[in-house]
């Protein structure tokens, strides 16, 4: 099984957001999010997992990297 999570900066937290499943997550730090993540998803699926199933999960990141800084004309 393959659950997409969305992660998105929201101005104070890191948040996830599963695309096609109801799970939520955030943290103050990205790292953090994606330990969250992992717990959330273990918990969301715990039957499954006991079942032996597994449970890959796909990281989507919409995050700014830095800005293109403006070009002087003269």
């Amino acid at each position: 099984m393959l659950v997409k999570m969305d992660t998105y900066f929201d101005g104070e937290y890191w948040c996830a957001r599963g695309t096609t499943e109801d799970v939520f997550t955030q943290s103050s730090t990205y790292d953090e999010l994606l330990k969250n993540i992992k717990e959330a998803v273990s918990l969301h699926f715990e039957d499954e997992l006991v079942k032996g199933k597994t449970i890959e999960i796909l990281v989507m990141s919409e995050m700014e990297i830095s800005r293109v800084p403006q070009i002087a004309t003269s």
